[in-house]
């Protein structure tokens, strides 16, 4: 046989009664070696199985979840007291630092007191006349009792000096009310902080005149340790609320309903406060109610008039179930679902609903079961029916707060 440099087979000119052998020369096929070629050409190498793809799995699980909601809302001072006098008059001294903290009944201002002063040692003088003319009819009054008796006197005479001696008694009460009048007058001249506090600024200075009942205030005096906060709930969250408590899908959480608060530069509030009220009528024009919330502030860092967000406790879902947010995607309608390992480590995919987001999961309420394993990390190398090499995630997910 002929010696060959190159060799190529294929399986058509195997089969068929000529081959071409690389050189110049043909042959026939030896009717012999067609069965070998035959088989040659029926078997096929199979392609090589991958192995299964390394995935990170959380095993789900129930466990008590704190429900919240976040509310954007304003702060509101505890007490507020706008000073405005109450008598007329000029400003002889003003006792206070602006911005200074000050106690009920320290005297902020005292206005000129000589007329008020003589005003009311007027009214003590007309006391004390009323009472003199008092005495002297209420004598002439026991003089003539035994002697209209007697018949000594008429009746007439006696009946003119009994209504004398009441004339006098009724202005004795009058000369006392004055008194009192004029003493509430002498009072005003000392302006007073009526509430303790810290008080601001004030436009008037010694000298200035000031009218009774004036409408602008000369200073004003505001509590800052507790403070309330406001805000606006929808009515149809309450409605949510309150049907969710009776149904015992949410516990609550003690008596008062705990309220965390986060400021304006997105910093969270040390201390927690207490929800205090909700109005008991709704905005026909936003379809919201007020709640309001006090929280203690002894370093005074919030101020009223502050935008703030409160976290509002709803109550506690006892057997909520959280998914982490990278284990959830959106289908072209924009409807949530996850990837589920089986007990053959196949891949489904699974339609889930979710009511709200806890730190860096989601609230499940529905297509998923405790104990089924959710694919959190390689999900775009599986597919469904896929099998997996499942491994578990370094870290469940921690429970947290719905917002």
């Amino acid at each position: 046989m002929p010696s060959f440099q190159k060799m190529s087979l294929n399986c058509s000119a195997a089969l068929s009664p000529v081959g071409s052998w690389g050189g110049r020369g043909s042959f026939l096929v030896p009717l012999l070696a067609l069965p070998l070629l035959v088989a040659g050409c029926q078997k096929k190498t199979p392609p090589p199985q991958m192995p299964p793809q390394p995935v990170d799995v959380v095993t789900l699980k129930t466990q008590p979840v704190t429900l919240e909601t976040s509310l954007p809302g304003r702060t509101d001072a505890y007490e507020q007291a706008q000073i405005r006098p109450q008598v007329n008059g000029v400003i002889v001294s003003r006792d206070f630092e602006q911005g200074a903290d000050v106690k009920a009944g320290q005297q902020l201002f005292q206005i000129y007191i000589a007329p008020y002063q003589a005003a009311y040692d007027q009214a003590k003088a007309q006391l004390l006349n009323a009472q003199a003319v008092s005495a002297r009819a209420d004598g002439q009054l026991k003089r003539y009792r035994p002697l209209v008796a007697a018949h000594a006197v008429s009746s007439q005479d006696y009946d003119n000096t009994l209504a004398t001696a009441r004339e006098a008694e009724a202005q004795v009460a009058q000369a006392k009310a004055a008194l009192e009048a004029a003493a509430v007058n002498l009072n005003y001249t000392h302006v007073r902080a009526p509430i303790s506090g810290r008080i601001g600024r004030t436009l008037y200075t010694a000298g200035a005149l000031l009218t009774a009942g004036q409408t602008q205030p000369v200073a004003v005096v505001t509590r800052l340790d507790p403070i309330y906060v406001d805000v606006n709930l929808a009515a149809t969250d309450m409605l949510r609320l309150k049907r969710e408590l009776a149904d015992g899908q949410l516990e609550r959480n003690g008596t008062d309903a705990a309220v965390g608060l986060r400021l304006e530069d997105n910093t969270e509030y040390p201390v927690r406060g207490k929800l205090q009220l909700s109005e008991v009528t709704v905005d026909p024009a936003t379809g919201t109610l007020v709640m309001r919330a006090v929280f203690p502030n002894p370093d005074h860092l919030l101020l009223p008039g502050m935008f703030v967000n409160a976290h509002i406790q709803e109550g506690i879902d006892p057997h909520g179930m959280l998914v982490p947010q990278v284990a959830v995607a959106r289908d072209a309608k924009g409807n949530p679902y996850v990837m589920v390992v089986d007990g053959e480590n196949k891949v489904s995919q699974r339609s889930i609903q979710v009511l709200r987001t806890v730190g860096e999961s989601w609230l499940v309420s529905d297509g998923l079961k405790a104990g089924e394993k959710v694919i959190v990390s390689g999900l775009q190398k599986v597919q469904p029916g896929a099998k997996v090499a499942p491994h578990e995630a370094p870290s469940a997910p921690p429970a947290g707060k719905a917002e």
